[in-house]
């Protein structure tokens, strides 16, 4: 009898196997990004919105912890602030509450895919999707439901073998918006060929960075300039 119950509990483990920690995995994200105090970096911005003709853009952007984002370009370019300064420390500042899903792979990666629900009314995010590298705790996918401003998705990449921080190489973010919710001011020429009848679109934002210089101290007067 002893022996059938050891050999039932030894099948139920295997069929349901130890679920991971999402709180821990999400704390090894936040540590591995919390090596990167601030950056500066060159970016080429491409935006592809079927009734927006946007040039492509080269700027700079720079970034410090926790949350201040400045860019420097000659000609600003259509792009998302969840895509301009999107960090895992940001994201994960708030309250909220994580659940662990499943193992996945994304571009050949192992990832743990973690779903992270923030807490209280002030988000304007109803649900996030992580999908996090398993040995380097880097994000590579994000999902995300807003409450106003439709969806959005962001594909990272890491191809630079010299980095030594969890800073993407190219990203891709793509967003679902109600036309009639775009900001005034948005940089680009409408496209008259599409009709008005056409309420919702799903837009690219392809952004490739290049020669980063990392916890170089910048002084936070790079980002009152901004305010002004």
């Amino acid at each position: 009898m002893k022996i059938l119950l050891i050999l039932l509990t030894i099948s139920f483990e295997v069929a349901n196997p130890q679920e991971k920690d999402p709180d821990q995995i999400l704390d090894e994200v936040k540590k591995t990004f919390n090596q990167v105090e601030d950056y500066v970096v060159d970016v080429n911005i491409k935006v592809d919105v079927d009734f927006i003709k946007v040039p492509e853009t080269q700027a700079t952007i720079y970034y410090k912890q926790p949350d201040k984002v400045h860019l420097e370009s000659k000609s600003f370019a259509m792009l998302p602030r969840e895509g301009l300064d999107f960090s895992p420390i940001g994201l994960l500042k708030e309250k909220y509450t994580a659940i662990y899903e499943k193992e996945d792979t994304v571009s050949g990666n192992k990832t743990d895919v973690v779903k992270v629900i923030p807490l209280g009314d002030e988000s304007n995010v109803v649900l996030t999707t992580l999908w996090i590298d398993e040995a380097k705790h880097f994000i590579r996918k994000v999902q995300s439901t807003l409450k106003i401003g439709g969806t959005f998705s962001i594909e990272l990449k890491y191809d630079n073998p010299r980095m030594n921080y969890p800073l993407p190489s190219s990203m891709i973010f793509t967003f679902n918006i109600e036309r009639l919710n775009l900001p005034k001011g948005m940089a680009g020429e409408l496209n008259k060929n599409k009709s008005n009848d056409e309420k919702k679109t799903t837009g690219k934002v392809y952004i490739t960075y290049s020669n980063y210089k990392v916890n170089k101290d910048i002084p936070d007067s790079v980002f009152e300039e901004k305010k002004k």
